[in-house]
């Protein structure tokens, strides 16, 4: 969400930005419309300025004696000009705050300019990709043949994109959400949170889900949505309040469900655990000074790539350029982990700062130390990780010829000492 007073104010760098992200010039547009509002607003505080002189008027003649008829039915029709002008504005605001809110996050500096996903720029890299000497099989068909994951019966009774999980790779899952939320907790400062998985819309507003991607999102029948991310209802646990600067940062990661409707992904990953409708994630969340976001950017994205060595999964690190970031980011780093049976990086994680954005919308401030005034906090989430995308690397990096799966050694106490997974257990 923009300030229509920085665009006024910085018509140009506001269209740079909007370039950037391969969008028109819009600042024009959006000036000209507030121009009518204000002049709306305006119109109508001169109305009611004029209707209270007329006031004084009527008084100043009844106490002479003098008929007051005119004067009060000028007072009568002034009453509804102000209503007319102040209705005009009331919709001339609605409508700037629509075209306001369809807009995306300007991207930030340094960020690479490009199309989409080609453009992404590669920063990292770490371990070597796993090189099996017998032809590695990808995890549905490693899960299938040890009798443990069954993509059929999940379709029976939810349609497709949904995966029932069984026995050991089921304990897997679990081990791995536990693992990484004691992680984020005990040695990185994330606070954990159980949050709701269902939230309204203002929730989805203040994050910028709503009202451009609702049909990426499933709804209920009483007007509640399942949340896509925790991102959703960690970030609006401030919506609305003035933070002081000594609570900052504020960090805080959840493992939920998430669902998604993939309305976009038709034909892509039909088969597997890659893109599904309901799927297990340890979110982050910051809520930052902006100037320290960038450093808390960097400090996240650390943290989820903690978690990948400690699996001893190798990955790369690429930054998104501003065709491929989402809507509410200024700057996204993408975590790919190496999956041998693919024979490819696939995204595991995705940190973003946010800058102000979901603050403005969410109206979340901090008051500085020594300050009288108040400044929007900058917000920042990222995946700690995608825990069924973790499950899947296990399965394709740590595969043996015979279809059998090494346990890592870190999830080994999670899995009450389980060493390897077999088909007959």
């Amino acid at each position: 969400m923009f300030d229509i007073k920085w665009i006024r104010e910085n018509p140009e760098a506001f269209d740079a930005g909007l370039d950037k992200r391969g969008l028109a010039p819009l600042s024009q547009d959006l000036i000209a419309l507030d121009k009518k509002r204000r002049a709306s607003q305006t119109q109508a505080q001169e109305i009611k300025s004029a209707r209270n002189q007329i006031s004084k008027q009527i008084g100043a003649a009844k106490a002479k004696g003098e008929d007051a008829a005119d004067l009060i039915a000028e007072v009568s029709r002034s009453k509804q000009a102000e209503g007319e002008a102040e209705k005009d504005a009331a919709e001339l605001t609605r409508e700037l705050d629509s075209a306001l809110s369809a807009i995306p996050n300007l991207p930030g500096d340094g960020v690479p300019v490009g199309k989409d996903e080609d453009d992404n720029i590669e920063v990292r890299t770490w371990g070597e990709p796993v090189s099996l000497d017998f032809g590695p099989k990808e995890h549905f068909d490693l899960g299938e043949s040890l009798g443990l994951m069954d993509f059929d019966r999940a379709a029976k009774i939810s349609g497709a994109r949904f995966v029932v999980l069984t026995g050991a790779l089921a304990r897997m899952e679990r081990a791995l959400a536990a693992f990484m939320l004691d992680l984020h907790t005990t040695e990185n400062g994330y606070e954990e949170v159980n949050p709701p998985a269902l939230v309204n819309d203002t929730a989805l507003y203040g994050t910028g889900q709503l009202p451009k991607f609702g049909e990426d999102l499933f709804r209920t029948t009483d007007g509640f949505w399942m949340i896509p991310t925790a991102e959703v209802p960690l970030t609006n646990l401030v919506s609305g309040e003035i933070l002081e600067e000594g609570q900052l940062p504020i960090r805080r990661t959840a493992m939920t469900w998430c669902f998604r409707s993939e309305a976009g992904a038709a034909g892509r990953d039909t088969r597997g655990m890659i893109r599904q409708h309901q799927f297990t994630k340890v979110e982050l969340v910051s809520i930052a000074d902006p100037e320290h976001s960038d450093d808390e950017l960097e400090r996240m994205t650390s943290c989820a790539e903690g978690i990948l060595q400690k699996l001893e999964l190798p990955y790369r690190v690429v930054v998104l350029s501003t065709g491929d970031m989402g809507f509410s980011a200024q700057k996204t780093y993408d975590i790919e982990v190496w999956l041998s049976g693919q024979k490819r990086y696939r995204e595991i994680s995705s940190c973003s700062n946010c800058g102000d954005f979901q603050a403005r919308r969410m109206k979340t401030r901090y008051r500085p130390e020594g300050e009288k005034g108040t400044r929007f906090v900058h917000t920042l989430n990222g995946s700690g990780l995608a825990v069924g995308r973790t499950l899947v690397a296990v399965l394709e990096n740590y595969q043996q010829a015979d279809g059998s799966i090494v346990v890592p050694e870190v999830l080994r106490p999670y899995m009450g000492g389980l060493e390897v997974i077999t088909a007959d257990g």
